[in-house]
């Protein structure tokens, strides 16, 4: 059994994070949180390579994959901390197709698809890219409901992550199918996944060239033994989110309990090893003009947008024990 990416998502992956590495490097990343404005040549380049539609079928103007390689262009993303309604907008248009009625996917995913227009996503109290989306898509615990731009009540929130745009949001939307805050769940926990990779390969970086007495700070045991930490909780965020983008698409019925799963591991861990980069680095990492602090803050509203990892604990404390039972009733039926 294979479990890693195709060659065609291993391609996807590369391009992703070659052209982020040059057209959103921090340098970029500030100049969004301090103007409030995206990139609109970032936007416009990631609308020419299609990816707004990856997860859209071709009838509607997408290329017609699916939520693995959506994953994938959403890890290199986070990986980039790029300030770009990419997430919001794909994930919204991958939900549609997966969970929307008819009328719904001929409404929205054209304009989504191509670019045209931009989504919001998130809960009533903490939604991504509301203001200037034409529909948003809210959760509401494991409902989820899409809601018209021109028909909700949008106030801006100001967060500690500038790099994204968040408001509030209300109004009566119409329902989505089942799965679809799954899916949801399943993109940012994927975001995650590039969030963190980049706090440890920054942390890394920093540990082998920072000396004292005489010796690189990652020769020291506490270091190593964090550095190792933070692996270790990355890898397992990967590995969960990665299992609930092929279940949404392969295996739907196990894609509850595998969204729980990466759900509870991106909000736990995303916050613990961004938290630990910035102690690796020492007091420069408690500085403005050190970059991981950006990383630090994209996983702290994303673990809000997952709504923390207490209620995916208790939702796969539920999901397991429902399938212990049925597992024991049959056996008791033979």
């Amino acid at each position: 059994m294979d479990f890693d990416l195709n060659d065609e998502q291993k391609e996807i992956k590369q391009v992703a994070h070659e052209l982020l590495a040059s057209r959103s490097p921090f340098s970029k990343v500030r100049e969004a949180a301090t103007s409030a404005k995206y990139d609109p040549a970032l936007w416009s380049e990631l609308v020419e390579l299609g990816w707004p539609g990856i997860a859209v079928a071709s009838e509607h103007g997408g290329q017609g994959l699916g939520a693995v390689e959506l994953s994938v262009l959403v890890e290199e993303l986070g990986y980039a901390c790029a300030a770009t309604p990419y997430l919001s907008t794909a994930t919204a248009a991958a939900v549609i197709e997966s969970a929307g009625s008819p009328e719904q996917r001929s409404k929205w995913l054209p304009g989504l698809a191509s670019g045209e227009h931009t989504a919001g996503m998130g809960s009533p109290e903490l939604a991504a890219d509301a203001r200037d989306a034409a529909v948003i898509v809210l959760l509401d615990g494991d409902e989820a409901s899409l809601l018209a731009r021109a028909e909700a009540d949008v106030e801006e929130l100001v967060t500690i992550d500038p790099t994204r745009r968040f408001a509030t949001v209300s109004g009566e939307g119409e329902g989505l199918g089942a799965g679809a805050a799954d899916r949801v769940r399943t993109a940012i926990a994927s975001e995650l996944i590039g969030v963190c990779q980049r706090a440890l390969d920054m942390t890394l970086e920093y540990v082998k060239d920072r000396k004292q007495f005489g010796v690189p700070v990652g020769s020291f045991q506490a270091v190593s033994h964090r550095c190792a930490q933070m692996l270790l909780v990355t890898e397992s965020i990967r590995s969960a989110a990665y299992f609930a983008a092929w279940a949404a698409d392969a295996d739907p019925d196990r894609l509850p309990e595998a969204a729980a799963l990466a759900a509870a591991a991106g909000a736990d861990g995303g916050r613990e090893v961004t938290a630990s980069a910035i102690q690796a680095h020492g007091g420069i990492g408690f500085t403005w003009e050190a970059d991981v602090h950006w990383l630090y803050k994209r996983a702290q509203l994303d673990t809000a947008l997952l709504g923390g990892a207490r209620r995916h604990r208790a939702a796969l404390a539920r999901l397991g024990g429902a399938r212990v039972r049925s597992a024991l009733g049959a056996a008791a039926d033979r």
